[in-house]
């Protein structure tokens, strides 16, 4: 046995489960790639969960609009 080295700790991406956020939120979010749509399953719903950055980045962009009432052209498109 190896005392010396850690061993990696593997992701299982398995495990984690829609960001239901996004998935509220977003009117494209079944385009997203599955990966993109993760979030960790130990944690809620928020930016820091997703498993990759472009996850992340457009929690945190949806946050933003959702925040400041701002309307996406693609939202808008279906209001009209």
């Amino acid at each position: 046995m190896d005392f010396v080295h850690r061993k990696p700790q593997q992701k299982d991406f398995r495990m984690g489960r829609d960001c239901q956020f996004c998935s509220h939120h977003d009117p494209e979010f079944s385009s997203r790639k599955l990966i993109d749509r993760l979030v960790t399953a130990k944690l809620d719903d928020t930016a820091s969960a997703h498993v990759t950055e472009d996850g992340y980045v457009k929690h945190r962009m949806l946050e933003l609009t959702t925040r400041f009432g701002i309307r996406t052209p693609s939202l808008q498109s279906g209001a009209a």
